[in-house]
C-alpha cells in the first residue's frame, strides 16, 4: 500500500440543524462542505473535495459520520465514507476520526485504503483538516 497525506480548507455550501428538546443542548446537523486538497502526492494535489456530514451533538460534542467525493485534475474520481467525533471546548471546535475509500473511476476504479483525519472549525462555516492514510489501486 502507498502512504498518502494532505490537507484541505473547506467552506459550507449549505447546512441545517434541528434542535431536539430531550436534554441539554441537543442538535442534529447536516452539512455539505467543499474545498481543494493539498498533498505531496500529485494524484491528490488540487483534487476538489466535497463531503456531506451528519452530526448528533449534545452541548456541541458528539459523533459525526458521512461521505466524501474527490474529483482529480484529470477528471477521475474517488469516494468513501468517514466516522468521527466533534468536540467543542469553549469556542474551540475540533473534529477527528477515520475514513475509508469505497470506490472510484478511471485509475481509482479499484481503489482500497483508509486513514485518519483531524481538523478544526476556523469559523461557523469553514473547516481546516489534515489527513493521512494508505491506498492501493
Amino acid at each position: 500500500m502507498t502512504k498518502i497525506s494532505g490537507s484541505f480548507r473547506g467552506r459550507a455550501k449549505w447546512q441545517a440543524t434541528a434542535s431536539i428538546p430531550d436534554r441539554g443542548s441537543h442538535e442534529l446537523g447536516v452539512v455539505e462542505i467543499s474545498g481543494q486538497q493539498k498533498s505531496a502526492d500529485p494524484d491528490w494535489n488540487d483534487a476538489a473535495i466535497t463531503y456531506w456530514g451528519m452530526a448528533d451533538l449534545t452541548d456541541g460534542s458528539g459523533p459525526q459520520r458521512g461521505y466524501f467525493h474527490n474529483v482529480h485534475a484529470d477528471g477521475d474520481q474517488d469516494w468513501g465514507s468517514f466516522d468521527g467525533k466533534i468536540t467543542t471546548t469553549g469556542k474551540k471546535v475540533t473534529i477527528e476520526g477515520t475514513w475509508r475509500f469505497t470506490g472510484g473511476t478511471g485509475m481509482f476504479q479499484r481503489i482500497s485504503g483508509n486513514g485518519t483525519y483531524k481538523g478544526r472549525m476556523t469559523s461557523p462555516t469553514e473547516v481546516a483538516t489534515e489527513w493521512a492514510g494508505k491506498y492501493q489501486l
